[in-house]
């Protein structure tokens, strides 16, 4: 089916190209000149009197065709039609004979190109497509009326996007319309015309502009219609006592509030709890540093495979805890009050409550604000599972309050939080039951690095139950029993703590929200620029989505600020083409871009390129010779898709991956950079050169051993 349609995409652009030169060939340009047709202009105008329908119709047919192949005469026919056929009846022919023409080049783009350009700029044009599905009408429309690009060129390109046929149609047939009448109406005057540039006089120039600004122009008053209309209700402020309020001084409002406090806006950082939010306090630090005591354990107990013998490991865990808390503490300094407001930012303690658009109460003292983000982040998602409430458990943030380590875990959940603690707890010495509902964990990645983790995890202990649901909680003297459903069998999984680890909720509720009538689907609902329903609050971290990582959050973070401080003047899409993950198991998973589950589900073609780290020096050193890369790129080409890594320091390796493909540095690049030996970063080059043996020019490869046999003789 494939190779068939590659046939018929030939065949179309072979009779493209055919008419084209058959056209210039029989020197049928010299026949659409100005002076040519007012030689014939007699000639058909008697041939009109005697046969009106059968001229009407192979104009038509002819004007078709002419659009249809993107030949240079649709001037000279649009001249013609005034000429021959007057100004009403020309203008009906020129109009649907040249959108029809217009639909068909489009439509002839779209099979033959757009496949080819989808695979070779697919990524760079996802975001024209969302653009053109969202306001193509009005782009194609506005450059209808403004020729910036000629129009058999925009019929071309167009066809490349994700504009829908009809559409096109449609606002073609409108948005010709000026430009048909000024060229059929000064066919109508052909015997005084003297040449095609005196039909676009500086006034008719000007008038086409004027046309193409007013959509826009038009779209600038809806916006502010729109506006209004939101505001209506909302008295705003004569004065204002900020430019900027932050609600969350978590990372996403930590930044926004650094960038706000840079360009020297007054603004405040509003956080009821600490200082840090969720990434300093209860997530990336002390898991971490929890991660970093249980694999010493881990290690110390591997240490004889090196010949280094400590004896029986011991585990403080109460040392370990107090030893996570030194972390924090040690970190907290760098997210602190004091340095906040030394950079510049007016930092208060208190409830925040939008009660308008422009007014934040904090503990009921209003503040007057130009401009609002919201960056509140999110807390653990606890499900509704009978029983939990009264038999407790312990979440991501209440975790770190325990210090004394429990000996039978049950962990709820098996994404990258639930995996992580799963690991740790289970080197530290808890007996540690992991359950997921799904068939297997990490459920976002490709399904032999979830094997890898299962595998690894239950190597330090972590009974693994995949494929199971909870069902309820049940309580009796011998402690706690999870009771899950497994493949039609009941289990009852006893546990002396529970911990919940299956997601993350947005914090939402209790900032006024909902008295504003700012849409909330889980996250709060924003546009491409962070903007909630008002134009002057944004949101952005883990309450916008759509990722919840620390880095995400910063990144949204500076969209938020600039473009609610600067909004007025330019704003700018938030960008997340080029956004790594990592898992913080031992060894760790880390990914950029496309994965190959992502890209069989998406229909994306692709070639995956493979590298396995019991090949590499540095890790066969280490003792630590397992796990891979995986690389996707499009078929014959080496720019990077996607990567994923599974292995000892993975999230470092990434760096590199996630650099190249941010700026469209292929594997030929990577592999054409010097790696110092021996390092974990080799790991990256001899994948770039696993790809390039599989391209190996065989043909000029086996010139070259002639040639070698050659200087033999």
């Amino acid at each position: 089916m494939k190779s068939k349609t590659t046939l018929i995409r030939w065949l179309i652009v072979i009779g493209l190209l055919g008419a084209a030169a058959a056209f210039f060939a029989l020197g049928l340009q010299h026949q659409f000149t100005l002076e040519a047709l007012k030689a014939r202009q007699h000639a058909l105008a008697g041939f009109r009197q005697a046969h009106p329908w059968l001229l009407a119709g192979a104009f038509f047919l002819i004007y078709v065709a002419f659009a249809a192949l993107s030949l240079p005469a649709a001037t000279l026919l649009t001249l013609a039609a005034g000429a021959v056929f007057g100004l009403l009846e020309g203008m009906l022919l020129v109009s649907f004979a040249s959108s029809i023409g217009a639909t068909l080049a489009f439509l002839a783009s779209r099979f033959v190109f757009r496949d080819a350009v989808q695979r070779r700029f697919g990524k760079r044009l996802q975001a024209i497509d969302r653009g053109m599905r969202r306001e193509g009408a009005l782009y194609l429309f506005t450059l209808r009326l403004v020729p910036v690009i000629p129009f058999f060129v925009l019929n071309l390109l167009m066809g490349l996007t994700a504009l829908p046929a009809r559409t096109f149609y449609w606002v073609s047939q409108v948005g010709m319309l000026a430009a048909t009448l000024v060229f059929v109406n000064a066919g109508t005057q052909l015997a005084s015309l003297q040449s095609l540039s005196g039909i676009l006089s500086p006034r008719i120039v000007g008038s086409f502009v004027l046309l193409g600004v007013f959509p826009l122009l038009a779209r600038w008053v809806v916006d502010r219609a729109k506006a209004r209309r939101v505001y209506a209700r909302w008295p705003k402020p004569k004065q204002f006592d900020r430019n900027l309020v932050v609600i969350g001084a978590g990372s996403a409002g930590l930044v926004t509030a650094y960038i706000a406090a840079a360009v020297r806006a007054k603004v405040t950082l509003i956080e009821q709890h600490a200082m840090g939010g969720d990434c300093l306090n209860t997530g990336c630090v002390p898991s971490k540093a929890l991660i970093h005591g249980a694999r010493l354990a881990a290690q110390a107990r591997d240490a004889g495979r090196a010949g280094v013998h400590v004896g029986e490991v011991r585990v403080d865990f109460r040392a370990v805890m107090e030893r996570v808390q030194q972390a924090v503490a040690t970190v907290a300094p760098h997210d602190s009050v004091e340095r906040y407001r030394e950079l510049g930012v007016d930092v208060q303690r208190g409830r925040a409550r939008i009660v308008s658009p422009w007014v934040v109460e904090l503990d009921g003292k209003p503040i007057r604000t130009r401009s609002i983000v919201i960056a509140t982040g999110a807390r653990p998602f606890v499900p509704p599972i009978p029983g939990i409430e009264e038999a407790g458990y312990l979440t991501s943030d209440t975790l770190w309050q325990l210090r004394e380590l429990p000996k039978r875990l049950l962990v709820l959940g098996g994404g990258p939080i639930g995996c992580e603690l799963a690991q740790a707890f289970a080197r530290l010495g808890s007996s540690v039951t992991q359950v997921e509902a799904l068939d297997r964990l990490l459920i976002r990645e490709d399904d032999e690095v979830s094997a890898f983790v299962r595998a690894r995890l239950a190597a330090d202990g972590v009974d693994v139950r995949t494929g199971c649901k909870a069902v309820r909680v049940e309580q009796g003297g011998d402690g706690a029993v999870l009771v899950c459903e497994s493949a039609g069998h009941t289990l009852r999984l006893p546990y002396d703590s529970l911990l919940v680890a299956v997601g993350r909720k947005p914090r939402t509720a209790g900032f006024g929200l909902e008295e504003l009538g700012i849409p909330v689907a889980n996250t709060v609902e924003t546009d491409a620029y962070l903007a909630t329903l008002y134009p002057n609050i944004y949101a952005c971290g883990d309450v916008a989505g759509p990722y919840q990582f620390t880095h995400t959050a910063a990144h949204q973070a500076w969209y938020a600020a600039v473009n609610a401080l600067f909004g007025q003047f330019r704003r700018f899409r938030a960008d997340y083409a080029v956004i790594p993950a990592v898992t913080f198991v031992d060894p760790e998973v880390a990914r950029v871009g496309l994965n190959e589950r992502e890209a069989r589900e998406q229909g994306i073609a692709c070639e995956v390129t493979r590298y396995d780290l019991d090949d590499l020096d540095r890790a066969i050193a280490e003792d630590h010779a397992h796990g891979f890369l995986k690389i996707l790129t499009p078929p014959g080409k080496d720019r990077i898709l996607g990567a994923t890594i599974v292995g000892q320091h993975a999230g470092e390796l990434l760096a590199e991956f996630v650099l190249a493909m941010r700026h469209g540095l292929g594997l030929n690049k990577l592999l054409g950079t010097i790696h110092a030996y021996p390092t974990w970063a080799e790991a990256n080059k001899y994948a770039a050169g696993n790809w390039k043996k599989a391209h190996a020019p065989e043909r000029v490869l086996r010139w070259l051993a002639r040639y070698h046999a050659w200087r033999l003789k």
